[in-house]
């Protein structure tokens, strides 16, 4: 049954949504949103195809589409003010998450995309162009130059 399968995918989109989102409380909108217009869609999914990569692909969609709906409105928040992301009880650990945080949103949006799906989602480049809408290459261009980025910003 796909809902069984959705649950067994909630952390990965839960983990996409947090470096999408810079935000928990919205990250996990997001993954709400996602999960219920993929259960309203169902039937749009084809057994045996690529379930994470279809659910990653409407939450990438959604995403932007919120992103675009958002920047039509006046905003109140700093967005200096979002919360770091949570680290280990350890006080080297929670500087290190710190930087990495820092520096991850330093990235622009596509590079940082790119970096998070390839990097941590797990997906190939060839996976991560079709859910980015890009070729090959230029997927492989933004994971290279994210990395570049992300290393020499962790090293100033």
């Amino acid at each position: 049954m796909i809902t069984d399968d959705i649950v067994a995918l909630l952390p990965d989109l839960r983990a996409f949504a947090r470096f999408m989102c810079r935000e928990r409380e919205a990250a996990d909108d997001l993954v709400q949103n996602t999960v219920l217009a993929a259960l309203n869609k169902q039937e749009q999914f084809e057994p045996g195809s690529n379930l994470k990569g279809w659910l990653f692909t409407i939450m990438r969609n959604r995403f932007y589409a919120d992103l675009r709906a958002q920047s039509r409105r006046p905003t109140g928040a700093d967005s200096d003010q979002a919360a770091p992301l949570a680290a280990v009880d350890n006080p080297e650990a929670t500087v290190a998450m710190k930087e990495l945080s820092s520096a991850l949103w330093q990235l622009s949006a596509q590079a940082r995309e790119a970096l998070i799906l390839v990097g941590a989602g797990g997906f190939s480049y060839e996976e991560a162009s079709r859910l980015c809408g890009c070729s090959v290459g230029t997927l492989k261009v933004r994971v290279s130059r994210a990395r570049k980025l992300l290393a020499s910003k962790l090293d100033e």
